[in-house]
């Protein structure tokens, strides 16, 4: 492994047991054991290496609590999959805490950050089709004709993950469960549908 992979590494696990605002480009060297200087020169900034290591960290726990169960039932709904995804999330509350904690931390450095902002934009702007496709059938390719439908459907899901996730870190006594979640789902649906 070269030292671009071992300060990736270091990055993650820093972000991990120190988090996002209380890691220094020293603590990530030292992970990585790594010199100093390899950071700007692979990175430019302990800002973009953090942000990438980040970005990464959080593709991966999205495909692991977003992954259905190895062998679903046929007669598996598609709300009964969306309920079990989110009960991966709230399990990942436990197991990821510190991740989610820093991926936290991450999102306030945006407001200071033009770099940072950027990064995580492009980031929610890739995952919105990508949602939709993967949890809905929903083509999400530019000019398609769904395109709109599944950036509105993998916005929702979006707003979904991020708020069910800040509940359980803040006040996990009092946060919902997902089928509490999948209840005032079908409520608001129907209070849609009967708008139409």
């Amino acid at each position: 492994m070269g030292h671009r992979e071992e300060l990736m590494a270091g990055a993650r696990r820093c972000l991990e047991e120190r988090g996002y605002a209380h890691t220094t480009s020293r603590d990530i060297a030292a992970a990585a054991n790594a010199p100093l200087g390899t950071i700007n020169y692979h990175y430019g900034s302990k800002e973009a290496l953090l942000n990438a290591a980040m970005l990464e960290s959080i593709q991966e726990w999205g495909a692991k609590v977003q992954q259905p169960a190895p062998e679903p039932a046929p007669e598996a709904t598609v709300g009964a999959q969306l309920e079990a995804m989110w009960a991966r999330i709230i399990e990942s509350q436990v197991t990821d805490r510190p991740l989610l904690v820093a991926a936290s931390e991450s999102l306030t450095q945006a407001e200071r950050s033009p770099e940072v902002r950027a990064q995580i934009a492009r980031a929610y702007e890739g995952a919105r089709p990508q949602l939709a496709a993967d949890l809905h059938g929903i083509s999400g390719a530019e000019g398609s004709a769904d395109a709109a439908t599944a950036r509105a459907v993998g916005s929702v899901h979006m707003a979904l993950v991020a708020g069910l996730t800040q509940q359980w870190l803040i006040d996990p006594e009092h946060a919902p469960s997902a089928a509490e979640i999948a209840a005032g789902l079908r409520a608001i649906a129907r209070s849609l549908d009967s708008d139409a």
